[in-house]
Formats: structure tokens, sequence, C-alpha cells
């Protein structure tokens, strides 16, 4: 491992803004994941997107953050993960910068797949730095605000493009973007050490890519199946290749000698729990953000920033159990703490799944604090107990995964419930042109998208909560006598003590 020694002065200064640049930098690529969610609308009426092109702005970042997360973590592993910040920090900044010039709903697709290739730079780098730079005292604390704002800055980057709109054009939340990685970039080169291991054996490169292509076919299947039609040929060949793919990559990795992911850890349980946790909450999670911005705006009537400040209770639950966690922790045991959260997320989308076209603002604004809570419960010892079963030279490949985890199960959550509010669409006034063409609809039509939209919307939040129940039977089964029942408790209750 190669690592600078900084003078005394240089390690004071490090030491108190190696956080904030770790922070800003993880907020500036989760942020851009939700923070377009808001100026949908605006970019719908003025590029004529259809529904699908507008699932696609958002996707085609998530998707290719996703499926690039692996090998870039493995990239800064090996060749320094302060290279891969700066790195990432700056391909994400000049995307975006080019995306504020775009006028094409085509040419901005294509700019948010290059963002995506420097957020998967960015991402496991931030959480790989805290787990193999600070101590044990200062990680597991460092790791739970981790956590919280991995979940927190959608929210805060919805806030800051609604109060962008409210002014300017779609195109500013792109400059949004620009700012935040200008600053990151900045304090990164100046508090951030650089660390990196140099294991034997070459980068599997073919891995990384099987992986990327098979992701990215399921993804597009899902995406396109309402224009499609979910039982055609196209639909169907493209699943099938996509899963064929995925059991390629996973005969590949088994007979590699240096794998990206080696498959066995997953049969690991408390591994296999926390991916499957971590992924189907931000399926939930990013799907349900997308929907609302959405359902708010053109079925309720708000304005950009009054659609994104509704996003605050669930900040503020978020945070709060977030930070809260470790004490909870500390007396229930990781495994049972998850269980909590999943069981409060599954309610929290039931209530929501109940809104209307008649907005019911009393239940979204009470439920909203609940699927935070349920989030911040459950995220903290999820990203714990999987960075936690590799060791310290794997650490960027056990972010990854992790961020793997929070982003496909991103990229997933957008396609599939958008896909079932366009199938709904589709369905009731015969088109999925989406807000772009709903909204010039006449006045009894309108009524009718409006309708069906809630409809779609509804229908969508009762799939999620479903499978978040799945999720959460799953997980009890996972975790039943397990590691973390009784001596990882022990072993919790210990780190919350010195913690607290």
């Amino acid at each position: 491992m190669t690592t600078h020694t900084p003078r005394p002065q240089e390690a004071k200064a490090q030491h108190r803004l190696l956080l904030p640049a770790v922070f800003l930098s993880l907020a500036t690529v989760i942020s851009a994941v939700t923070s377009l969610n808001v100026a949908l609308p605006d970019l719908a009426n003025d590029t004529g997107a259809t529904q699908t092109q507008v699932s696609w702005v958002v996707d085609a970042y998530a998707l290719v953050f996703a499926a690039l997360l692996l090998i870039a973590g493995a990239l800064g592993d090996r060749y320094g993960r302060r290279l891969a910040l700066i790195s990432g920090l700056v391909l994400f900044g000049a995307g975006s910068l080019a995306a504020m010039f775009a006028s094409d709903v085509e040419v901005v697709i294509a700019l948010r797949v290059v963002l995506g290739v420097g957020a998967a730079l960015v991402m496991p780098a931030t959480l790989s730095t805290i787990t193999t730079v600070l101590d044990a005292e200062r990680r597991q604390q460092a790791v739970a605000i981790w956590a919280g704002i991995a979940g927190a800055s959608a929210v805060l980057g919805l806030l800051a493009a609604g109060t962008l709109l409210e002014w300017l054009s779609w195109e500013s939340v792109f400059g949004l973007n620009v700012a935040l990685a200008v600053v990151a970039s900045v304090l990164v080169l100046r508090a951030v050490p650089e660390s990196a291991e140099r294991p034997d054996g070459r980068l599997d490169i073919v891995g990384g890519v099987l992986f990327a292509v098979a992701i990215g076919a399921v993804v597009y299947s899902i995406i396109e199946a309402p224009h499609e039609g979910w039982g055609s040929t196209e639909t169907v060949s493209g699943l099938a290749i996509g899963v064929a793919l995925l059991a390629v990559t996973i005969g590949w990795e088994l007979r590699h000698p240096h794998p990206l992911l080696d498959p066995r850890l997953f049969a690991h349980r408390t591994f296999a729990a926390s991916s499957l946790t971590i992924t189907m909450q931000f399926l939930a999670f990013f799907g349900f953000m997308f929907l609302l911005m959405q359902y708010l705006q053109f079925v309720g009537d708000l304005s950009p920033l009054a659609a994104a400040a509704s996003m605050l209770p669930f900040a503020v639950g978020m945070m709060g159990s977030a930070r809260g966690s470790v004490k909870i922790i500390a007396h229930l045991g990781r495994a049972r703490t998850v269980i909590v959260g999943l069981t409060i997320l599954t309610g929290a989308l039931f209530a929501l799944s109940r809104l209307d076209s008649d907005v019911n603002y009393w239940l979204l604004f009470t439920a909203l604090p609940f699927l935070g809570i349920g989030m911040g419960l459950s995220m903290t010892p999820s990203t714990s107990m999987l960075t936690e079963e590799l060791p310290r030279e794997q650490q960027g490949v056990a972010s990854a995964v992790n961020d793997l985890s929070r982003e496909l199960g991103g990229a997933l959550g957008i396609a599939l419930m958008g896909s079932i509010l366009t199938d709904t669409l589709n369905d009731r006034i015969g088109t999925g042109g989406g807000m772009g063409e709903a909204a010039h609809l006449p006045g009894p039509m309108l009524a009718v998208a409006m309708d069906a939209f809630a409809d779609g919307f509804s229908n969508a939040l009762i799939v999620a909560a479903w499978i978040i129940a799945a999720t959460l039977a799953i997980v009890v089964v996972l975790t039943r006598g397990g590691r973390s029942s009784h001596t990882d408790h022990d072993a919790d209750r210990n780190a919350g003590a010195e913690v607290g």
C-alpha cells in the first residue's frame, strides 16, 4: 500500500477536512440521481420527451453508475482512491457543463451516461477511503454518517434543484452539478491522502464488461417493455439475454484467479442479506422519488420547489434514524435493527400507495418520516455488515458492492416503477407520452390523464411494498440463528459503547 505522510500542520488540516471532502463528493454524485427528477416536467415540455425517454434521462445515469461500480472500485484500489475521486469528479463536472447547453433529449441522455461513468469512479472511493484511512473508533460513526448522507443527499439535491427552477430553466440543474464537483475537487486535493493496494494478478476487465452488459440488457428491456409489450419477442429475449449473461458472469468469476467479485461471498448469509436489503430498499426509494416528483407537479399542480420541499420530512426521518442507529444497534444487534427498519419501510410504502388524484397531503406528510426512519435504520447496519465481510485490501470492492447494491436497486426501481406507470397510461389513455404530451390535452382528457397517472403511481408503490415485504421475509430467514443474532449482538453493543 502507498500513502502520503503529511507534515504536522498538513495532517491537522487533513483531519478536519477529510470527512467533509469525502461526504461532499458522495453527495455530489448521489444528488444527481434524483435532482433532475424535479425538472422532468419542464424538460418533457421543452423537448417533447415521451414517458419512456423521461425514464431514460434518469436511468441512463443510474444504469451506467451501477454497471461500472465494481470495476471502478477495483481501479481505485489498484491505482489510488484519491486519483479515482479526482478523475471521477472532473469527468462528472465536464459532462454536466456540456449538458447545460444541450437542447435535444437524446443528447441529454448521452451526457447523463458520461456523468454515470464519473460517478462510478467517485462513489466506491468515498467509502473505501473511510474504511481504510480512519481508525476503528471513528470508522463506525463515519459509516453511519456516510449512510445517512447517501440517502438524504438525494432529497437535498431535489430541494436545491427545486429552488433553482423557481427562477431558472431545467438546464440550471446541471450547473448545480458543476458547482458541487468543483468544490468537492478542491477539498479532495487538499484533504484526502492517496491510498492504494497493489494486488497480485491482472484486473478482471472481462468480468466487469460481462456484468455491465448483463445489467444493461435487463434494465433496457424493463424500460422499453411498455412500448414493445411485456410479452414481445424484444422484451422476453432482452431479459433472457441479460439473465444468461449474468450466469456467464458468475461462471467467469468463479474460475478467475482474481475476480472483481467472488460469487462465493454470497454464500455468507450476512453478506447476502446485507446486499439484498440495500438493493431492494433503494429499488423502492429511487423508484418512489422518480414518480413522486412527477405526481406532485402533474397531479398536485405544485411548483418544483414545493414538490422538492415535500420530501423534507423524509430527510429528517432518514438522517435522525441513521445517526441514532448506532445506539439502537448496540441494544438490538445489527440483524434485528435491519428487520425493524424493513418492517417500518414496508408499512410506509403501503400507506403511500393510497395516494390518488385528490392528493392527500396529511397522508403524505405522515408517512414520509416513517419511510425515512425505515431506511435509516436498515441502511447503516447493512452497510457495516457488508463492508466488514471483506479484508482491508478489498475494501474498494466491498465499497463498490455496497454502492452497486444501491445504484443497481435505483436503476431497477426507476425502470420497473416507471414502466408500471407507463403501462397504466397506455391502458387508460392510450399513450405513454407522459406529462409532456398529457399537459396539452383538453380539459376532460387532462382529468382522465391525471387519474391515470395517480393510479399508475399507486400501482407502482404497491409493487414496491410487496418487494420490500418479500425482502424482509428473506432477511429474517438468512439472519436467523446466525452470527448477527447473538455473538454479533454483543460485538455491536461493545462498538456502540465505544462510539458513544
